[in-house]
């Protein structure tokens, strides 16, 4: 199958959608489908053979965080060669509404057309913007998909109709073969704990974090926090009581293999994110790699961490009891290999041998000319596979959670 696929993001930095982007048109070309993905880029950005950059983006404030976006006259003219140039079976427009490529994209695009919805809870100013003039092209659409729960309650209460859910996908070995690194390993007496996202967000969670570790070092004096992510790692450090500066460590960006190799080796990941988030990759990628998870007890990451069995949650935004969860973690061994074992497991149902199968239903849906949303005699491809596994989106969205093929079901 010929697919097109179209990121609004800049492959310049590191973000959720890029890398589901990413790994998703990777798995598709491994199992033999040819694959081009369209993405802002600056010229000088090394860019995997399979994507097409349109140019430099900019910095535009998208649902509480800054998005780099592409638009404009120019940018539309390169979206509409690359589509007459692909000739694709089908064309997977990923957030649809970002006023970016996906929005030239869908204006653009005739043929089989998927859109994937990443963001739950919008209240930015450039989504309200954006509706407007993706409004009348959502028709063009014939399959839409979710990544969590979350997502799909904004499409249907922000943009109405309604997506399958189909979560963001990992590739678990790569994470559950990671080798620990000596340098990140704790002790008992010095535990190590990882906090993986942009430094400068407050909506990732470091700040509150950062209110907790007094009470965590007054329990385990010799814990160390390894921050990973990009931002202003000067400013952040000078922000640091001076108490607490010997026990932060900023390791800046790093790439997925020291990500993975991070993750093997800490004594729990933490996860204290605030708001706005619609699933949690990483909270898949910590739990693959053996790394047990605290995470606040936002409904995307409760359902990604199916409920706390695969993982411990606290109040959101509540340092005391984030210090007084993960500090009971820490202080017990054989909790915390059982929470890590749990979410091993759990991890193998979000792996891309699954997700891909599912999106692949949806595209196969498409093609074929019925809808993924629309009421049919023969229900769509992915529905019929769903009711021959006993499984149905109402009792998906009643349990809360995303079910596959994987090991766990």
């Amino acid at each position: 199958m010929r697919i097109g696929i179209v990121c609004p993001y800049s492959f310049d930095v590191p973000g959720g959608v890029q890398f589901h982007v990413r790994d998703l048109a990777e798995h598709l070309i491994d199992i033999g489908h040819q694959v081009s993905v369209l993405a802002p880029a600056d010229e000088d950005t090394p860019l995997p053979a399979y994507v097409e950059g349109t140019g430099k983006a900019v910095p535009i404030p998208y649902n509480g965080s800054v998005a780099r976006l592409a638009f404009g006259p120019i940018t539309a003219g390169k979206v509409a060669r690359w589509l007459d140039r692909g000739a694709f079976d089908v064309v997977h427009i990923h957030e649809p509404i970002a006023p970016s490529l996906s929005i030239l994209a869908l204006w653009a695009v005739e043929g089989p057309t998927v859109a994937t919805f990443h963001t739950s809870f919008v209240r930015s100013r450039a989504m309200q913007a954006a509706y407007p003039m993706v409004r009348g092209s959502f028709e063009k659409i014939h399959g839409r998909i979710a990544v969590s729960e979350s997502a799909r309650e904004t499409v249907i209460t922000h943009i109405g109709g309604d997506a399958v859910v189909i979560p963001n996908g990992v590739f678990v070995d790569r994470f559950g073969a990671a080798v620990p690194d000596p340098r990140w390993q704790g002790t008992p007496q010095a535990p190590t704990i990882a906090f993986l996202g942009r430094i400068d967000e407050p909506r990732k969670g470091l700040p509150l974090l950062l209110q907790a570790l007094p009470q965590l070092l007054a329990r385990h004096p010799g814990l160390q926090v390894l921050v990973a992510g990009f931002g202003d790692i000067a400013a952040a450090q000078e922000r640091l009581a001076p108490e607490l500066a010997n026990s932060v460590h900023f390791l800046g960006g790093i790439d997925d293999a020291a990500k993975a190799r991070l993750l093997a080796s800490v004594d729990a990941y933490v996860a204290p994110h605030t708001g706005g988030e619609s699933f949690g990759i990483v909270l898949v990628e910590a739990m693959a790699a053996g790394a047990p998870v605290v995470a606040s007890d936002l409904p995307a990451f409760s359902r990604v961490l199916d409920g706390g069995r695969s993982g411990v949650l606290f109040p959101t935004g509540d340092p005391a009891a984030l210090a007084a969860v993960l500090g009971d973690l820490l202080g017990d061994p054989a909790r915390r290999q059982a929470v890590g074992e749990a979410g091993r497991r759990h991890s193998r149902r979000y792996d891309w041998s699954a997700v891909a199968a599912d999106v692949l239903a949806v595209y196969e849906t498409v093609v074929e000319g019925t809808s993924a949303v629309a009421g049919r005699e023969s229900p769509p491809m992915w529905l019929r596979r769903w009711r021959s596994e006993g499984r149905s989106p109402a009792r998906e969205a009643r349990g809360g959670g995303y079910r596959t093929r994987g090991a766990g079901s």
